[in-house]
């Protein structure tokens, strides 16, 4: 999972890819493709 500052680019990347805020950190998950996922925070 990569650690990123700013998760826009990501976003992105894959028509599938959610912006997911949990216990005050945000996520970039895809279900599909599971390669895509990083962490802000």
């Amino acid at each position: 999972m990569k650690v990123r500052n700013s998760l826009r680019s990501l976003k992105t990347r894959h028509r599938d890819c959610r912006v997911v805020r949990r216990k005050g950190r945000i996520y970039v998950i895809n279900k599909t493709q599971r390669r895509y996922k990083a962490r802000q925070g």
